[in-house]
Order: structure tokens, then C-alpha cells, then sequence
């Protein structure tokens, strides 16, 4: 059985959103881990929810830091905008 191609719209449903986001977040994030394997790859993935919670993968202490910098950075950006 062939899948049809899915059209890129946003989810109204937001059950069905997050069941999506769910599911191809986990996907993501194992791609991530196969590419840093088979190829010897430093990867980094960062994502953040609608609800403004993280995910995120490195492969190596050395993007795990980069990330965590950037998490910082993000975190800090959006307390500045909140209240300027």
C-alpha cells in the first residue's frame, strides 16, 4: 500500500496537532541519533512545543553545551520581549 503525499497546512484539531507533533518529534529525534552513528556526525536538535517545552538531542558533550547556551539565550530573549 503506497501513502499519498501529506499536504504541510496547520493541524486545526489541536488533539491531533500535538498527537502529530508527538509522533514525528520521536522520529526527529531518532533520525538525529542514526545520522550521528552511521556517519560519525556531531548533530544537534532542538524543538520546542507549542507550550513552549524542550526537546532536543546532541550527540557529544561539546554540542550538548552549545545547546544548553542556546537554551539560555532563548530563554533570556523571551523574558526581554515579554516585558519591554
Amino acid at each position: 500500500m503506497v501513502r499519498g503525499k501529506i499536504q504541510m497546512k496547520l493541524i486545526e484539531n489541536t488533539t491531533s496537532r500535538q498527537v502529530t507533533f508527538s509522533k514525528r518529534r520521536q522520529g526527529l529525534l531518532k533520525k538525529a541519533f542514526e545520522l550521528s552513528v552511521l556517519c560519525d556526525a556531531e548533530v544537534a536538535v532542538i524543538v520546542f512545543s507549542q507550550k513552549g517545552r524542550l526537546y532536543e538531542f546532541s550527540s557529544s558533550e561539546y554540542v550538548s553545551f552549545i545547546i544548553q547556551s542556546s537554551i539560555y539565550f532563548r530563554f533570556d530573549s523571551f523574558l526581554l520581549l515579554r516585558y519591554v
